[in-house]
């Protein structure tokens, strides 16, 4: 089932906008739909707390991951300052999600550049 996506007036989709769809396309009550996506948006946090990856099939992974405490510099004096242990969520797009992403007449060779996903500390 596809949502239509084409009423957003901001280029953030925001919470209510999702319940909003739900209410609209699937004829869900105001109450559920929000009451649902609430959920889902528990649900992925509460994992990500616990430390597990989530998976969203065609879409991506959400992952947490722990970065270690590394020495940091004030910009406008230039001490040195520690930067602490911190938890940091990152997301991993799926390839079908990179597939819709580029324009339909883009050539079916990758671009060239890095395939690593990974984030720059």
């Amino acid at each position: 089932m596809l949502l239509a996506v084409d009423s957003l007036e901001t280029t953030a989709l925001t919470k209510a906008q999702l319940a909003e769809m739900l209410y609209e396309q699937i004829g869900l009550n105001k109450r559920e739909s929000k009451d649902m996506v609430d959920a889902f948006y528990d649900l992925i946090g509460a994992r990500l707390v616990a430390g597990d990856d989530v998976k969203l099939s065609g879409f991506g992974n959400f992952q947490m991951r722990v970065k270690a405490p590394r020495p940091g510099r004030n910009p406008r004096t230039g001490e040195l300052i520690p930067i602490a242990a911190r938890r940091v969520v990152t997301f991993h797009a799926s390839q079908k999600l990179k597939e819709m992403l580029q324009p339909d007449d883009a050539g079916s060779e990758a671009p060239a550049g890095p395939t690593s996903g990974a984030e720059k500390d």
